[in-house]
């Protein structure tokens, strides 16, 4: 699994870990804002009444209303990366990173605004009667692009599983177990079988659950979200100063983090902002064809609210959560995580501004840092290891009160343990001690430093239980839609098994092998989308202006 996750770590440092996927992904929106002149700002409140149904026609077409496409779509994009994201975000770039993220979502309506426009233009209605649509189709139909449409169906149905089945499963099996001691098997198992229970329903039966399951799981969130905020009052001012100033000079070490440059910040947080709400991933526009509308525009504009409910409240509301509460920046006890671990040569010390400086520039990748992998014995003894010639970081900071453990972190190991590359390269070594930590772990911790004490770590699990769950449904139809456009309706039901297999895995599996996963799936998926959108930008735009013109008649 190693080798896997490291082969995966290659490719997401040359997809959405290259500096250049950043610039395609808010230069199109940027670029859209301008074409469609700041069409998430001039049609915003248009939007809210499409969505409530103030303009709907009786005789049209679809198999759901608009607020069900947009609870389902919403359903997509709101889950773990609103609580585990935006904590990994930060983990990663500091505050800064939430400012990218912010970005992501302003010019992210946009895109949003355009792909679902186009992609409802071109849906289709299958053998079953259902309505199908997303940008395969319009790739198909319009472009007269067979190969980037079978590509792009191809993307979504891996995306289906790297963005919305296993890091949902993790995430919330993660948290169960950290608050209530369930194992991860069983609330997978659990969880496996109502989830095959809600998508052999279709559409019809996928909307009706997420329009119940949104809004009640958001205020559930919100209660649990506003007692830390309010709890850390005093300390929200400073937290909005850090974000704003750190994008543009970069995050300074605090307490264990060791700070991050503008570039990985950036970085960082335009793909957490991806992930969270999807604008131009292309998963939205397959939800919102099911919606009854003959007007293609107007189920546009109802898209342009996702990235403002996503990304713009809910994940700023999680963020100033954590940067009041402070928790980013502590150490907590932990088990470490093979792909969080990282064994180096040599003594680095906290309290050294010469090794803090060399550890910033190498996990920033920054030139001229001399931190290199250890290889070599660990000689320990009852637990503790005895020779000095290595340093042990754990999720990017100085790992402290290290023990080894075998088979557990109770039963402590004496031995050698062989390290190569800076990996332990016995399998059954238990290393754990105190660190950062990141993703769920850490929105869990921060929700407890509010009026609810103890108790809001509760909050985070069902949140995140909702959250997820929620976003898993969704992307079972939009993978069975790929799967409907690639081999027929017949294909869907086996797709579905799989789904549900792959949800009860990734329950038990690593968690940074899983957001890894979800990140090269998320880039596979975004950039034909982009590529479509753009070639289409003239009948975009024509398309708007006929819809205004027709709506001025009438």
């Amino acid at each position: 699994m190693e080798a896997f996750h490291d082969f995966l770590k290659l490719l997401d440092g040359n997809l959405g870990g290259a500096w250049w996927f950043p610039y395609v992904l808010l230069g199109t929106g940027l670029f859209f804002t301008f074409y469609l002149k700041f069409p998430q700002v001039r049609y915003f409140s248009h939007a809210w009444k499409v969505v409530t149904g103030k303009f709907d026609r009786k005789g049209a077409k679809g198999d759901t209303t608009h607020f069900r496409a947009l609870t389902t779509a919403l359903s997509g994009t709101v889950g773990t990366g609103n609580i585990s994201g935006v904590a990994f975000a930060i983990f990663l770039g500091g505050p800064a990173a939430l400012f990218w993220m912010w970005a992501t979502a302003f010019f992210g309506m946009t895109t949003k605004f355009v792909e679902v426009t186009l992609s409802h233009k071109y849906r289709v209605q299958t053998e079953d009667g259902t309505m199908a649509g997303g940008p395969m189709y319009y790739m198909d139909r319009r472009l007269n692009m067979k190969w980037l449409a079978v590509a792009f169906a191809i993307a979504t149905v891996i995306s289906s599983f790297g963005t919305g089945n296993l890091p949902q499963s993790n995430g919330i099996a993660m948290s169960i177990e950290a608050t209530f001691g369930f194992e991860p098997w069983i609330v997978g198992s659990v969880l496996g079988i109502l989830l095959a229970m809600v998508i052999l329903g279709g559409i019809t039966r996928i909307a009706a659950v997420t329009s119940r399951i949104v809004p009640f799981m958001a205020v559930v969130y919100l209660i649990g979200a506003f007692a830390v905020i309010f709890a850390n009052i005093e300390n929200i001012g400073p937290a909005f100063a850090s974000v704003i100033s750190d994008a543009f000079t970069g995050s300074a070490a605090a307490g264990g983090f060791l700070g991050a440059t503008i570039a990985y910040a950036f970085n960082r947080g335009v793909n957490r902002g991806l992930f969270s709400n999807e604008a131009g991933q292309g998963s939205a526009p397959i939800a919102h064809a099911a919606a009854r509308t003959d007007e293609p525009v107007s189920e546009g504009m109802v898209s342009i609210l996702e990235p403002f409910i996503d990304t713009i409240i809910i994940c700023t509301i999680t963020g100033l959560v954590i940067l009041s509460s402070g928790v980013w920046t502590e150490k907590h006890h932990n088990v470490f995580e093979r792909s969080d671990m990282m064994i180096i040569s040599g003594q680095y010390s906290e309290d050294s501004a010469e090794d803090k400086e060399q550890l910033y520039k190498y996990l920033n990748g920054v030139g001229g840092s001399s931190v290199e992998y250890y290889t070599g014995p660990i000689n320990v003894v009852n637990g503790v290891a005895v020779n000095q010639d290595f340093t042990l970081l754990n999720a990017r900071s100085f790992a402290e009160d290290v023990r080894f453990g075998v088979g557990s972190e109770e039963d402590l190991f004496s031995g050698t343990i062989q390290v190569v590359d800076g990996n332990i390269q016995r399998e059954n070594i238990v290393v754990s001690g105190k660190s950062l930590v990141h993703s769920a772990a850490l929105t869990t911790i921060a929700f407890t430093r509010g009026f609810f004490g103890d108790f809001g770590q509760y909050i985070v699990s069902v949140g995140l239980l909702l959250f997820a769950f929620s976003t898993a449904i969704a992307w079972s139809y939009y993978g069975d839609r790929a799967m409907t456009y690639l081999f027929g309706p017949r294909s869907v039901g086996p797709y579905r098994v799989i789904y549900v297999a792959g949800f009860v895995w990734a329950s038990f599996s690593d968690t940074t092998l899983v957001w890894t996963l979800s990140a090269v799936a998320i880039v596979v998926m975004t950039l034909p989308n982009l590529f479509g959108i753009l070639l289409l930008r003239k009948e975009m735009r024509e398309s708007v202006d006929q819809y205004w013109q027709t709506f001025k008649k009438d």
